[in-house]
């Protein structure tokens, strides 16, 4: 290994790409961060200190060889580095975009817990691959030989997308059902074009087409097709439908007009930003302009909802969470952009009511303030209400960013064979990712529970192993048998 450029994160210090200023990025939905210039991506790939236990790594859900392509990027190596991310990685300029790498390799970081600040990981991935793409070096899948059997995918986002690459790389007949009218899930209709521009996931579509894969959209599995005909006609099947039903909230006045899930708010405005004519989007229900807006939640999901309603211009937005930033399960990288972007965080504060006008509209949040308690059983201090310290905000437009919980699959697809826990998520075979329906496996949200991107590839690429592990073993059996036969002939 070459060490002359690398090491070198004691006289370089941490840096990021360019960061549109806060009033600017208001204005539009465009990606905040630039690019990295080449010398910028080596510069930062040259302050990895190449661990000998690569803890950057170990905390990556897909083990990716950080250490390696980062010292080839500093070593100008561009087009290895590419191949070694993407050996591991089927998105990598989509992880790199919307990871929280602060949670995972970036905290991991050697040199972060030494004080020097971490390598900047997650943006010089995204620069190794979009470089590539510019650059004609992301070649179309290519089967060393094709095979006759097919293999059904339910779901097209990241977990569905990941498999389906695989597979396809082993050579089976691929297709994706999916009820939306376009590929790519959570990352098209999820995720703002501020974090995820919808043109990297587009290619990544046309890439997956032009690779072979098959998509049957605007597909009701249990209506327009039934899970019975996709067994019938395919050799394996993997479910990655994710888990996108919103949980609830129970409290006074929770059924008043202008109160609606997050998901439904990202759509809509997703749906905008591609063109789409959003009814409800047009007569203002779920459009805050001018509206003083209040979400509901911690995570992810509340930051991409609160920084959605900035840019379309809300009089004021806020953002209720029960616990204390320390505690909150989102990244603090987004905590910190929307705290820019003007969004007032209320911590330790809970929704106790929603107040209405006459027309049943919802003008407000009551909400108590909280305290930290003991410990639960999972580690984290539990939120007690604080009695007689109820505030009531104004809201014109309340967002609930709760989590998701999965759908009832069995009822839907007309399955009750089909088991699930007690939390409505598939149970599998852990080490298989195999249901206790032969042939049928499942990854992602719909067996973890709402997780993140990373995590669904990672599920999905080891599923697809499974898959063709099971197929080819029930080609070799049938040809034993037909071997066994023709003996006895």
């Amino acid at each position: 290994m070459t060490t002359d450029k690398m090491l070198k994160f004691v006289s370089r210090g941490r840096q990021m790409p360019t960061k549109r200023d806060a009033e600017n990025r208001r204005q539009d939905f465009g990606e905040i961060y630039a690019e990295f210039t080449t010398d910028e991506a080596a510069s930062q790939a040259g302050r990895c200190s190449q661990c000998g236990v690569p803890f950057c790594q170990v905390h990556c859900p897909l083990h990716n060889n950080i250490p390696d392509w980062l010292m080839l990027t500093a070593e100008g190596r561009l087009q290895e580095a590419y191949e070694v991310s993407s050996a591991t990685n089927t998105f990598p300029e989509i992880c790199g975009r919307i990871c929280p790498q602060d949670r995972l390799c970036e905290g991991s970081c050697v040199i972060e817990q030494s004080g020097h600040g971490t390598v900047t990981i997650g943006s010089v991935e995204k620069y190794i691959t979009d470089t590539a793409w510019e650059e004609g070096w992301v070649e179309t899948i290519a089967p060393v030989r094709e095979r006759e059997e097919s293999v059904a995918i339910i779901g097209a986002g990241p977990g569905g997308l990941a498999a389906a690459a695989k597979l396809r790389g082993k050579g089976y007949q691929v297709h994706v059902y999916d009820r939306y009218d376009r590929v790519g899930g959570l990352m098209i209709y999820g995720i703002p074009n501020f974090k995820l521009d919808k043109d990297i996931v587009q290619r990544r579509t046309k890439w997956l087409e032009d690779s072979g894969v098959q998509f049957h959209l605007n597909c009701n599995i249990g209506e327009d097709v039934s899970f019975d005909e996709l067994r019938e006609k395919h050799a394996s099947i993997l479910i990655a439908t994710g888990v996108y039903k919103a949980r609830d909230l129970k409290a006074p006045g929770v059924g008043l007009k202008n109160i609606v899930p997050a998901m439904t708010f990202l759509t809509a405005s997703n749906r905008t930003g591609l063109g789409d004519t959003v009814e409800e989007f047009e007569n203002g229900q779920l459009n805050a302009d001018g509206k003083n807006v209040v979400v509901i939640g911690g995570g992810d999901t509340a930051m991409d909802c609160v920084r959605t309603a900035v840019r379309q211009g809300a009089k004021s937005v806020k953002c209720l969470y029960r616990r204390d930033k320390a505690n909150m399960p989102g990244s603090m990288r987004e905590t910190a952009n929307a705290e820019e972007e003007g969004v007032e965080f209320v911590w330790l504060s809970a929704p106790e009511a929603f107040v209405g006008n006459d027309r049943d509209e919802v003008t407000g949040v009551r909400a108590i303030s909280m305290r930290l308690g003991t410990p639960d059983a999972t580690g984290r201090r539990t939120p007690k209400p604080i009695e007689g310290s109820e505030t009531v905000h104004d809201a014109d437009l309340v967002i609930f960013a709760l989590g998701f919980e999965p759908e009832e699959l069995p009822t839907l697809w007309s399955q009750p064979d089909l088991p699930v826990t007690r939390w409505g998520t598939v149970k599998v075979d852990h080490k298989t990712a195999m249901t206790a329906m032969e042939g049928v496996f499942a990854a992602g949200d719909i067996v973890r529970g709402a997780s993140l991107v990373v995590w669904a590839i990672r599920d999905a690429r080891d599923a697809a192993d499974s898959m063709h592990d099971f197929i080819q073993n029930k080609l070799s059996e049938a040809q034993a048998l037909a071997d066994a036969q023709a003996a006895a002939e």
